[in-house]
């Protein structure tokens, strides 16, 4: 009996260490999830400075930050076939590590058999952290794997600071298993920034890491105001 209670005894101290050890490695893996973002500490420690010469600004709350990622998906054959709309949102929600919202057709179009409310797509907006974080994993892994990639295009600011990259297949994420995937959908990915020009708007992004294909015109400073 006595055997017994001691084998007993010390099954309970190791799964008391065991517990003891997992409580350890969670607050470790809380404090590596709270760490800032890569992009962002980069931004802050090297990219301000960076456009404060640049742009000649007088005070850090005139240089322009990145405010939110707007990823936008539309699948208009989703009307025919519901099953598309959730795989397309399962793997928007695995791509951003956010959940997703549906988009909805606002009026009805007879000629496309498109009734009002009916679902079309689904879209999603990132900021702070998972934002930098899906810049991050973009710039790095996703646009790299797109065919004979040479560059973004730098012609697409809405002459409001604001940027859109189309991205035409979804298997360039990581996140996305390519054998399992059995419809390829492109998206539409804005960027949403402070700044007042598209120039301005450009000097962050390419400082953020964004691979534009070389600029022909010259961007003249922006004075400050």
């Amino acid at each position: 009996m006595a055997k017994e209670k001691e084998q007993k005894e010390k099954k309970g101290g190791k799964a008391e260490k065991a517990q003891a050890d997992g409580g350890k490695k969670r607050q470790a893996v809380v404090r590596e999830k709270g760490a800032p973002a890569r992009l962002f500490v980069r931004y802050n420690k090297e990219i301000v400075s960076q456009l404060m010469k640049r742009f000649q600004y007088k005070s850090v709350m005139q240089v322009p930050r990145l405010e939110k990622i707007a990823v936008n998906v539309g699948v208009g054959t989703a009307t025919q076939d519901p099953k598309i709309l959730d795989t397309t949102v399962k793997e928007l929600e695995a791509i951003t590590g956010q959940k997703v919202a549906i988009t909805k057709s606002k009026k009805a179009i007879s000629n496309f058999k498109l009734r009002e409310g009916l679902a079309i797509g689904c879209r999603v907006t990132l900021r702070r952290a998972v934002m930098y974080e899906f810049l991050d994993r973009l710039i790095s892994i996703a646009l790299p794997r797109v065919r004979d990639f040479r560059g973004v295009s730098d012609k697409s600011f809405d002459g409001r600071g604001n940027y859109t990259l189309g991205v035409k297949e979804q298997i360039i994420f990581p996140e996305i298993d390519v054998d399992k995937v059995t419809r390829i959908s492109g998206m539409d990915i804005t960027f949403v920034t402070t700044a007042k020009t598209d120039a301005e708007a450009f000097e962050l992004l390419k400082a953020l890491g964004m691979p534009f294909v070389k600029r022909q015109e010259v961007i003249q400073t922006v004075s400050a105001a």
